[in-house]
């Protein structure tokens, strides 16, 4: 007889799960599931509480990175579109001395304190 640690008992049911089904389960079904597997009616609602506030935190933490990088999003396209113009430039009028690596590490610099200042703010 095979025996199974929890883990793999719930990997193994949640691929059966998707298998078997493919839309969404309503709360008594839910309840009868949690009856089946022997878990009480309390631990189950204490675990779709803490699963909501989960879910809730993810919807923030995906609002707040998806701000931040709208705040980026302009002076990066800038600083690509003006730096590799002035690579370019650089190569064709004197590509004996790369002069445009001096905007492009300034520039550089600015854009990565930008970022910083974003990302670190609470």
């Amino acid at each position: 007889m095979t025996s199974f640690r929890p883990e793999d008992v719930q990997q193994i049911l949640q691929r059966a799960m998707a298998d078997k089904q493919q839309e969404d389960f309503s709360e008594q079904q839910l309840q009868e599931m949690a009856a089946e597997l022997g878990i009480s009616f309390v631990s189950l609602q204490t675990a779709q509480q803490q699963w909501q506030q989960e879910k809730e935190i993810m919807k923030r933490r995906q609002a707040s990175n998806s701000h931040r990088l709208q705040k980026i999003k302009p002076h990066l396209i800038s600083f690509l579109v003006v730096n590799l113009f002035l690579i370019v430039l650089n190569l064709v009028v004197s590509p004996g001395y790369f002069w445009a690596i001096y905007p492009l590490l300034g520039w550089g610099l600015g854009l990565a304190l930008h970022a910083a200042s974003v990302y670190l703010q609470q």
